[in-house]
């Protein structure tokens, strides 16, 4: 018979397979933010909020705060080097007052971290009372990483439109909240259920808008592409009006004027 604890090990790395995908998911979205040089009305704060929970979660699995939890360690490892990558971009590419907001955002971020796993482990002596403090920390970090995108479920709803709502980004929050749910479920550790149970919820809050605000974001795409195009038309005839009147023999003009 299986143990209990293989089938937690299986699920667990699944989770990590599944979160790698979540952290990558805004891949084309910084692709697009690359190759066009702004980062348009994309929002930071999921990003920085990522990050932050990552760097948390892995003080949290740190041997001295939480034995066992490698797992844990690995995924946020390499979440952590994903959304600093992220975070970056938008430094490069954003305008001078964003920029700045995110290089403090990002700079007490990494701060706060310092700080709470250098009291946790100097003024704190055993496991339990260390798991409990990062733990709760962790819990309200990681609801505030799947509750980030709430700013653009606002926007969405506003101008009903999915633009900068990447559906790869929900989707993926949805498969990661799920799976570390069953995963803390198995050996049951409140700090890992309650956030991503409710991330899984955020998620599908997502998708239904997406669904809801997909076919006006296609309509709304259309309609600023033809009146684009119409406008380039538009440049082209007068630029062609003015051709023509530019290379007007001089006597003809002067006989308008005296007419």
């Amino acid at each position: 018979m299986v143990s209990s604890e293989a089938i937690r090990t299986a699920v667990g790395i699944l989770g990590n397979a599944i979160a790698l995908g979540l952290f990558l998911s805004p891949t084309p979205t910084f692709v697009r933010i690359w190759k066009k040089g702004s980062v348009e009305e994309f929002s930071p704060f999921p990003y920085l909020a990522t990050l932050l929970n990552c760097m948390m979660w892995v003080v949290y699995g740190l041997p001295m705060v939480h034995p066992h939890s490698i797992l844990v360690i690995t995924i946020n490892g390499s979440g952590v080097i994903i959304e600093l990558s992220f975070v970056i971009l938008f430094l490069l590419y954003s305008q001078r007052g964003k920029r700045l907001m995110v290089l403090a955002m990002l700079l007490g971020e990494i701060a706060f971290v310092g700080v709470v796993a250098l009291l946790v482990l100097t003024l704190t002596h055993t496991y339990e009372r260390r798991s409990l403090i990062v733990g709760v920390i962790c819990v309200f970090l990681c609801a505030m990483m799947y509750a980030s995108p709430l700013s653009v479920m606002k926007m969405v709803i506003q101008t009903r439109s999915v633009e900068f709502m990447p559906p790869f980004l929900s989707l993926a929050s949805f498969f990661n909240g799920t799976c570390w749910t069953a995963y803390a479920l198995i050996r049951f550790d409140p700090y890992i259920v309650i956030p991503n149970s409710l991330g899984a919820i955020f998620a599908v809050a997502q998708l239904i808008l997406y669904a809801t605000y997909y076919k006006s974001t296609k309509e709304q795409m259309e309609a600023r592409k033809k009146a684009a195009e119409m406008g380039l038309a538009e440049v082209v005839v007068a630029k062609g009006e003015a051709n023509k009147i530019s290379s007007t023999p001089n006597g003809y003009k002067s006989e308008i004027r005296e007419m």
